[in-house]
């Protein structure tokens, strides 16, 4: 019996193994131009342009600065990729993840191994910086939650967490052109990794 497919081309020109992927198949490139065509909210947020998961993962990087002044530039890097096993497995909203299971953990996980070793991190991030990154997280969703879709300040702080009041301004959250922000993405990458 064959096999289903399990592999993408991607514009790079690399072929991913969604099932069994390798550090040699993942392209920078690949990753900022899909993350700038997948939209955050299930599409549901206001403005002209979706909000996509490299704006966010840009600004995910931007709030894990803030909040870790000191932290070393590769673990900047490892805030800017968190979410980037969604180029090619798109983005769920949290109720559509626990439906699914265990299969999009699974997959997320050996994506991220996969991404993190071809950019010079440890397949696995230490906890700490998980942490951390899970808390930017939480306050980029807060703010995108008020900001554009829809939320009002105490459900946002029901769903994602009451947050820093100092923080909450600091963000203002614009939407722009996919390739815009699909090139500022890639830019802050390559800056990253050459920092490190």
């Amino acid at each position: 019996m064959k096999q289903p497919r399990a592999w993408q081309r991607m514009l790079s020109g690399r072929r991913l193994d969604l099932l069994d992927p390798t550090p040699m198949d993942i392209e920078i490139s690949d990753i900022a131009h899909g993350l700038a065509f997948v939209a955050r909210w299930n599409g549901q947020t206001k403005g002209d342009f979706a909000y996509s998961v490299a704006e966010h993962s840009l600004l995910v990087c931007d709030i894990f600065i803030r909040q870790n002044p000191k932290a070393l530039v590769k673990w900047h890097l490892a805030a800017l990729l968190h979410d980037a096993p969604e180029y090619v497995i798109g983005d769920m909203i949290s109720p559509v993840k626990a439906a699914v299971g265990p299969g999009y953990s699974a997959l997320d996980e050996r994506l991220t191994a996969a991404i993190h070793l071809r950019f010079g991190l440890p397949a696995q991030l230490p906890m700490q910086i998980k942490r951390q990154i899970k808390r930017a997280d939480k306050l980029s969703a807060w703010l995108e939650a008020v900001q554009i879709a829809g939320f009002t300040r105490p459900e946002a702080d029901r769903f994602f967490g009451k947050q820093d009041p100092a923080l909450l301004d600091g963000f203002p959250i614009q939407l722009r052109a996919p390739m815009v922000v699909r090139d500022e993405y890639q830019t802050k990458c390559q800056a990253l990794i050459a920092a490190i």
